[in-house]
């Protein structure tokens, strides 16, 4: 038996899968705004509502989580979380405490790319590189279903990389969370789409309604995602000219958005340095429970420390 978290900004899903990989149990919760002791509590009790009509000892259980940002190999503190109030604590030392077990922590983009390369779109990529484009933009690399984490833990962290060829007006780019300006974060996440869109159109609304009056001719809404899809295109240009992946997926909210996987490979390929600029691009095989599935497969990886 294998449980997996995802620590999300809105929500903390859970789910127990058996070593035929079927499910056997599946919950969700709040997250708790601002409040690191309430956050440790609220996965404590997912954890055992996941357990609590399970056979056998919970101890034969490994506990894998999927978090923002990534835990520091030089301080064992959580790094780079856009959930800030979970920056510099020791998340999985007292993850650990509380649930009286060893627990995995890996970053929610590599939980999530993890899972599509072991039984989902990336199942046939030697290298696969998962993109998560939600609240945030996330990055992680697997090769040969193994993930690549790094010395820092920052391995596929493209969001915080600045927004390559910056026309005139996008630079220096809007002030991102991490202090820096003109992160591709600020560029390719939803909001940083809806913020586009009110600040050139002066009407602030969701992504979700902005792809729906593009696709009703709406002109403004259309000149919003071909922003949106050039910077795209220009940030995971610069990804295959350094990671060279056979295959790069999608996660999070906006993968949703049919025409990316229709506009974004001729988008990208005036910018690979290759003679075959041919860039496969896939929607993700389990959705928004892709990220909980491979936090259940952080003690598979064997990769991991």
């Amino acid at each position: 038996m294998r449980i997996g978290i995802d620590l999300g900004g809105s929500k903390i899903a859970g789910i127990c899968i058996d070593h035929a990989d079927r499910v056997v149990s599946e919950g969700r919760c709040a997250t708790p705004q601002n409040n690191y002791d309430d956050t440790i509590r609220s996965i404590c009790d997912l954890v055992d509502r996941l357990e609590a009509h399970l056979p056998g000892d919970k101890a034969s259980r490994s506990i894998g989580i999927g978090t923002p940002g990534s835990l520091s190999p030089r301080t064992g503190r959580i790094q780079n979380a856009n959930s800030v109030w979970l920056n510099d604590r020791p998340l999985g030392r007292d993850l650990e405490t509380a649930l009286g077990r060893p627990v995995r922590l890996a970053n929610d983009a590599d939980c999530f790319i993890l899972s599509e390369a072991h039984d989902g779109a990336a199942a046939d990529a030697g290298i696969a590189f998962g993109v998560i484009l939600g609240t945030g933009c996330g990055g992680g690399i697997v090769i040969d279903r193994a993930l690549i984490s790094g010395p820092r833990r920052i391995a596929g962290e493209w969001g915080h990389n600045p927004l390559p060829s910056p026309l005139g007006d996008e630079h220096p780019g809007p002030l991102c969370w991490c202090g820096r300006h003109g992160c591709m974060e600020t560029w390719v996440s939803g909001p940083a789409l809806a913020a586009d869109h009110a600040r050139t159109t002066g009407v602030w609304i969701t992504v979700e309604e902005i792809a729906a009056a593009a696709h009703r001719g709406e002109a403004n809404a259309r000149r919003s995602l071909d922003r949106h899809a050039s910077r795209l295109a220009r940030g995971l240009a610069a990804i295959v000219n350094v990671l060279d992946p056979h295959v790069i997926v999608f996660g999070g909210g906006l993968s949703a958005l049919d025409h990316l996987y229709r506009d974004l490979p001729g988008l990208i390929a005036p910018h690979v340095f290759a003679d075959d600029a041919t860039v496969q691009i896939r929607p993700p095989r389990w959705g928004g429970a892709s990220g909980v599935r491979g936090a259940a497969r952080l003690w598979e990886d064997r990769n991991r420390p």
